[in-house]
């Protein structure tokens, strides 16, 4: 059975960072291709990051140069670390997994005050 849980959210103040984890279990993680998403109230859920099982990576447009993903196949883990934080960047984040399907998380929260 694939799980993928998420870590790391919380609240933090403007101007702060976070990192959040994803650890993924019952599938071959080096073979997949990672992304976080995220949904803010009232929006739909968005692409915030993604790298492939080559370690190449993509950011949105809202995140570039503050947001960074990464992953550790050894301990079948992607990272999302997130500075400069706004509060526009509130938002649960879902981590997505690409194989042969797609599997998600159950989201971890992240709330950033002004």
């Amino acid at each position: 059975q694939v799980q993928l849980m998420e870590s790391g959210g919380g609240l933090v103040q403007a101007g702060g960072s976070l990192r959040l984890s994803c650890a993924a279990s019952g599938i071959l993680f080096s073979i997949s291709n990672m992304d976080w998403y995220r949904q803010a109230p009232g929006k739909q859920r968005e692409l915030v990051a993604g790298i492939d099982r080559g370690y190449s990576t993509n950011y949105a447009n809202s995140v570039k140069g503050r947001f960074t993903i990464s992953r550790d196949n050894a301990r079948n883990t992607v990272y999302l670390q997130m500075n400069s934080l706004t509060p526009e960047d509130t938002a649960v984040y879902y981590c997505n997994l690409q194989n042969a399907r797609e599997y998600w998380g159950k989201g971890t929260l992240v709330t950033v005050s002004s």
